[in-house]
């Protein structure tokens, strides 16, 4: 082999170190790259993408189980720089937010449904927000499903029967904070005026 021959082989191998060690700098040193993600969306509020369960498939993650929270998903797609991820866990720490972007973030994206990507991700369709909202309102607290017969079995325990005043007397109590005695002798009170008007009207008629 002559002398040139060497000098190129030399500079072939001092590129190819050169390339992996830059490569390994970026990658594992530096963590400059875009990781992607499919994570929970809210079906009220954006246009996520929507993943069913297969009904004729056995394949544990694809079959079907009956429960509609784990047969529909919906979801969106995170983009975000590896660097900028937080190295925690979601279900164990409530404080664990590794995939919203911080103001004027580069390299980081969500990605919401649309016709043109939906094949992307492999979804069945795309949510509509709207309609969502119609279908599944948005049960006010305190409200009792109508199978939770749980719940409605304490709200009728709770209820007081028309005319039953100290049922009622003791509900306006309950509001008052404990061990709040200005509140309580305030409604007494009141309790007992409305008492005395009653009786004016009764003499007077």
């Amino acid at each position: 082999m002559d002398k040139k021959s060497k000098i190129l082989l030399w500079v072939i191998a001092l590129l190819i170190v050169g390339s992996v060690g830059a490569t390994y700098w970026r990658i594992m040193i530096k963590k400059d790259y875009i990781i992607e993600s499919q994570i929970d969306c809210d079906p009220y509020e954006n246009k996520c993408f929507v993943w069913e369960c297969d009904p004729e498939s056995s394949v544990e993650g694809e079959a079907c189980t009956g429960d509609p929270e784990s047969d529909i998903w919906y979801f969106q797609v995170a983009k975000r720089n590896a660097a900028n991820i937080s190295l925690c866990d979601p279900e164990t720490d409530e404080n664990c937010d590794p995939w919203t972007c911080a103001e004027d973030e580069k390299d980081c994206s969500e990605i919401f449904c649309d016709e043109a990507n939906m094949e992307e991700q492999f979804a069945a369709s795309c949510n509509d927000p709207a309609q969502y909202v119609i279908d599944n309102p948005i049960e006010e607290e305190g409200d009792c499903a109508e199978d939770d017969e749980e719940c409605l079995a304490i709200e009728e325990e709770s209820a007081c029967e028309e005319g039953d005043e100290e049922c009622l007397a003791a509900e306006e109590e309950a509001v008052c904070e404990e061990g709040d005695e200005e509140c309580v002798n305030a409604e007494s009170a009141t309790d007992e005026d409305v008492a005395a008007d009653v009786v004016d009207e009764d003499i007077a008629q």
